[in-house]
């Protein structure tokens, strides 16, 4: 018992499990079955619950963000689309959250050495809230690895689910309205919403650059080696 409790244990587990996760997800290709839309007779709000409960599993499982929002929209339509995709966003946020806390993080904190990974930590594990709203608004960082490096820090339950329901609304409603408005593709809409989705990316690109070299600092030069000065031998007289 105390081995399966053991901290390499539980995360060999978590690698397994998100290994797995990933090869049904090249294998069965889930987004593709949110894409065909549910059955006639089911009422909205429940298809938008199955809909967020399916598409939390697959966030966890490495499905693309981006085309479980186009499928959203493509199903929902923009406003029960736009809840449906953030509600599940938040759950599989919560739940690789909750994966990589229980099974990770006791294994990967002695790891956090680099010094760009103790900057993540210190940001996530002091300022929680205001850290991860600033990466879900910001699409630079990849949503899986956003949680699980959230997870390894001390970054509270709360801070981090708050934020990533405020922060992730404004790029998934723009994938939300794409997919809705995707039959026009000369719509306003549609239009608006692709220019939103390049405008943050070319954002997100230039403040990761911007950070990229603020973490790594000015280069230190090291001082020239002071050699000690020659004395020759005084002559001496005869």
């Amino acid at each position: 018992m105390s081995l399966l409790l053991a901290p390499w244990t539980r995360l060999a587990l978590l690698v397994v499990l998100l290994v797995a996760a990933g090869v049904c997800v090249l294998v069965y290709e889930p987004q593709r079955l949110l894409s065909r839309g549910w059955p006639p007779g089911l009422p909205v709000g429940a298809g938008v619950l199955l809909f967020a409960g399916a598409y939390g599993l697959c966030a966890a499982a490495f499905v693309p963000r981006p085309l479980l929002n186009l499928a959203a929209g493509a199903v929902f339509g923009t406003w029960f689309g736009l809840a449906a995709a953030v509600g599940g966003t938040v759950l599989g946020a919560g739940l690789s959250f909750g994966l990589g806390r229980i099974m990770g993080q006791e294994a990967l904190r002695p790891f956090l050495r680099g010094r760009w990974l103790k900057a993540a930590d210190a940001q996530l594990s002091r300022h929680g809230f205001r850290s991860m709203l600033a990466v879900r608004i910001f699409p630079g960082v990849p949503f899986a690895a956003a949680n699980y490096l959230a997870a390894v820090s001390r970054c509270g339950w709360l801070p981090f689910l708050l934020a990533t329901a405020l922060g992730t609304v404004p790029n998934t409603a723009a994938y939300v309205v794409a997919g809705a408005s995707a039959s026009s593709p000369g719509s306003p809409a549609f239009l608006a919403s692709f220019g939103f989705i390049a405008v943050s990316g070319a954002v997100a690109a230039a403040v990761a650059w911007r950070k990229r070299h603020r973490l790594a600092g000015p280069a230190v030069r090291e001082p020239a080696p002071v050699h000690p000065p020659v004395v020759g031998a005084a002559p001496h007289g005869p």
